[in-house]
């Protein structure tokens, strides 16, 4: 695994197929914010909770000019039913094999569960925020909003 990415580090381009077979690429972003989320499993109680946070502030972060991707390492079908099941607005990322988490250096807890890590990363491709907290899910779409406003106000 890659060291964890910071603060100031550039991303690396991101380029994902979604629950639909959508190719999401970060360089494809015109000029928009990314929250890109990484959670453990579809359907667990606190990555349900954190994807349903997000959804209910999608239209705010839109409004600052971010767009919102989900990343685990479930299949698409996977992440059809979670997205359909809670109304999820966003595309969730099929990360097969955790490439993406890999190159990010989300860690794992005890080398068995995969981290939730959510990355603020500006129109430039730069990370502006991390925050990483694998028991409260719900404070993951805070922590992005109150990112999104500091890089609002520079």
């Amino acid at each position: 695994m890659a060291s964890a990415l910071n603060i100031g580090d550039r991303a690396p381009v991101i380029a994902l197929a979604d629950q639909s077979g959508t190719e999401r690429r970060s360089d494809q972003l015109e000029g928009k914010a990314l929250v890109l989320f990484f959670y453990p499993k579809d359907e667990t109680p606190g990555c349900t909770m954190e994807a349903c946070a997000f959804r209910d502030s999608y239209t705010d972060l839109q409004a600052m000019g971010a767009e919102v991707w989900g990343v685990s390492g479930d299949d698409a079908a996977s992440h059809q039913r979670f997205a359909q099941r809670h109304n999820l607005p966003y595309p969730l990322l099929v990360d097969k094999g955790n490439q993406l988490r890999k190159a990010f250096g989300v860690p794992s807890v005890l080398g068995l569960l995969p981290g939730r890590v959510t990355y603020v990363i500006d129109a430039g491709g730069v990370i502006r925020h991390v925050f990483n907290n694998l028991l409260d899910g719900p404070a993951h779409r805070r922590v992005a909003l109150e990112a999104l406003q500091a890089l609002q106000q520079r």
